[in-house]
Order: C-alpha cells, then structure tokens, then sequence
C-alpha cells in the first residue's frame, strides 16, 4: 500500500516549468479570476405595459398582457376591490414580451362593483441578474410615463393602473372606466 501511494505522489519537489498550466498557458491562479462581464446593451426605450381584463364564467378576473421589458423581469399585478380595499396580488415574470395573471377573487366570484388593476415593475434590486443588467442597478435605464422613483428610495419602477366595473348593471360613471362582462 505504501508503495502504491509513495508512486502517486510525486518527487515532492518543485513542479516542472508547465504543470499547474492550462491550454493556454494560465496558471491556476489566472484561472480562478473571473471573466469579464459581458457588455449589455441597456434598456433603451420608454416602458411600455398594455393588459386586458376578463371575467371567467366562475366570475374570478384574468388579467393578460404584454410589454417591452426584457424576458424575465419580474412583474406584480394587483387587483383591489374600491369598496372594501381588498386585494388580490399574483407575480409574474414576463415571458415572449406577454404576461399572465389570474383567477384573482374569492371562490364564490367577485361582487358586483367597481376594481382597479395595477401591473406594477419592483425595483431592479428583485430583478434577475440579467434584467438588472439591462434596467441598470438602481433602474436608471427606465423612462417614460410609467417610471417614478420607488417609495423607499431605491430606485426606479414603473407602473400602470386601469379600472374595471363588474356587474349587469354598472353605475354611471364619468372616469375611464371599463365594463366587464361574463365571457
């Protein structure tokens, strides 16, 4: 056994001008530096985020959508009833430039009444490593309409807001607001 490890093990000496080198000639320490990042091209154009609604038969709420973000930005969609302030969130990450999200309300279906959508971008700091790269650490690569400064400060995020009245019967209304019906 003694002979069998002795064998494996060398001289002990130095090593040869050439071991501890790779193909190209780098020592082990060259090795383990990481390689440069490669450059990404930011994002460069205004945010743009464009959904729909719909009311399923069981009267819970799809939302689906679409955007220019790159592939993988993660996204959060709320929707709140306007009488009671109850809230139902999903998150989602884009996927092809579309989203979707849903059934959002209580099993029994929604009530009749008045709700807002809200499809919101997060801070780039949850962003996968790869959209942080492209909206820029603190989001400083997003412009447009929908991009304001995040409330904690830290950084930019984009939002956009629709409403939506369910029921037969909608009350009258002078905002923008959309009726949705039972597809």
């Amino acid at each position: 056994m003694a002979l069998l490890l002795a064998g494996c093990g060398g001289d002990g000496g130095d090593p040869a001008p050439d071991e501890g080198l790779d193909e190209a000639g780098r020592t082990e320490e060259a090795q383990a530096q990481p390689a440069p990042e490669p450059e990404v091209e930011p994002f460069a154009e205004p945010v743009a985020i464009d959904f729909t609604a719909s009311l399923r038969s069981d009267r819970r709420l799809m939302v689906e959508g679409e955007s220019n973000l790159p592939d993988d930005t993660r996204l959060r969609v709320v929707v709140e009833r306007e009488l009671s302030g109850v809230r139902w969130q999903s998150r989602i990450t884009l996927n092809d430039g579309r989203f979707a999200a849903g059934p959002f309300g209580p099993g029994s279906g929604l009530p009749d009444g008045g709700y807002t959508i809200t499809v919101h971008l997060p801070e780039a700091s949850v962003q996968p490593l790869e959209v942080r790269r492209r909206l820029g650490d603190q989001g400083e690569h997003l412009t447009g309409p929908l991009v304001s400064m995040s409330r904690h400060g830290l950084g930019q995020v984009a939002s956009t807001s629709r409403r939506f009245l369910v029921g037969n019967e909608p009350r009258r209304t002078t905002d923008r607001v959309e009726v949705l019906g039972i597809e």
